[in-house]
């Protein structure tokens, strides 16, 4: 049994136990449920068609990991700067889920939300608050300390939010973002997506624990850990820790243990390659997978059934209509190659 399993006092027998839901906040969770299928619909569609090669470039996939970015992107604003790494697209979709802009990008259309020239790791969407993803780990993690800055110069209630993944604590730029966080009191909230791998190498054979947290107790930034595949649980807590910042304008800390089901990138799953990643494994998570777990604590509504075949049925046409769309879209112009990269005020001067 991995620490954090004893952590979380979880054994075999509750390892995939569903996830308590009063009637309530039946609606709430419910709509969770819709944005982390529309999310694992719209991976497993990309995951396809990287498979028969309608995808040029590789593409990262956050299936099983849906209930972080859900649970910590419905306690967000659009006023916020949220920053991803290479594996973005559940960041992307939980804060806007229409998956039309990112099809049309790995595409390389020119209707792409990076005009067709960034593909799955180079994202954007500035009008729901997504400032931007990029292949480098932990390579967007200080522009995510420097938009909180900025927001707190400004005198703004925004807060940047910094997604990685447990290989990215291994960079250095990491602890020197989270010191001068901390020492500046800036409003940010790391988010550490711990699903024990970096690439293909489990984390018991790079750290001596698991828990990356500990990084932020020794930069005294206040922490959390959760159970990463419990969306109420992960919603429940960024809550807290989001308002704290917000009042307080200093950062804090999340950190939430999942398992990606598909492998470091495309649609493999990996038993094979690398250090730690079993069959075994993967079928003990693919028991907690996120989605699974919330059916089964919303399956006592009598109105679930019915009303969750008629949405994931809308969601899976929506999905292939959106996708036919993007892939009768236009590639970028040979013009384009130059109106997008540079500032329209140096071309205006006829520098080139």
């Amino acid at each position: 049994m991995d620490k954090f399993e004893k952590y979380f006092g979880l054994v075999d027998s509750d390892f995939d136990s569903p996830i308590l839901v009063d009637n309530h906040d039946f609606e709430i969770q419910f709509k969770h449920l819709e944005t982390m299928i529309l999310i694992r619909f719209t991976e497993n569609l990309l995951a396809e068609k990287r498979k028969i090669g309608k995808i040029g470039g590789p593409i990262h996939l956050a299936a099983g990991q849906e209930a972080i970015a859900v649970g910590i992107s419905s306690v967000l604003t659009k006023k916020d700067y949220v920053f991803s790494a290479h594996r973005s697209h559940a960041h992307l979709l939980a804060l806007d889920p229409n998956p039309y802009g990112l099809f049309a990008e790995v595409l390389g259309r020119s209707t792409g939300l990076s005009k067709g020239f960034g593909g799955s790791m180079h994202l954007w969407n500035g009008k729901s608050g997504f400032s931007g993803s990029v292949p480098i780990v932990s390579g967007t993690i200080p522009l995510a300390v420097g938009t909180g800055l900025a927001s707190k110069l400004r005198g703004s209630e925004s807060i940047g939010v910094a997604y990685f993944g447990d290989g990215a604590m291994e960079e250095g730029v990491v602890h020197e973002s989270l010191n001068l966080a901390s020492k500046l009191e800036i409003p940010i909230l790391f988010v550490c997506e711990n699903n024990l791998f970096s690439s293909h190498l489990h984390i018991n054979e790079r750290q001596p624990s698991n828990f990356n947290a500990r990084f932020a107790i020794a930069h005294q930034i206040e922490s959390r850990v959760v159970d990463g595949n419990n969306v109420k649980s992960v919603a429940n807590n960024a809550q807290e820790l989001v308002s704290q910042i917000r009042n307080t304008r200093r950062p804090a800390f999340l950190e939430a243990f999942t398992y990606r089901l598909y492998g470091h990138v495309d649609w493999r799953e990996d038993i094979d390659v690398g250090v730690g990643r079993s069959s075994e494994d993967l079928n003990k998570w693919k028991s907690r997978d996120p989605i699974k777990r919330l059916k089964k604590a919303l399956d006592g509504n009598a109105e679930f059934v019915e009303k969750l075949a008629q949405i994931e049925q809308d969601i899976k046409i929506r999905i292939v209509q959106d996708w036919e769309k993007a892939e009768s879209d236009p590639f970028p112009s040979d013009s384009e190659l130059i109106s997008n990269v540079l500032f329209s005020d140096v071309r205006d001067q006829n520098v080139i």
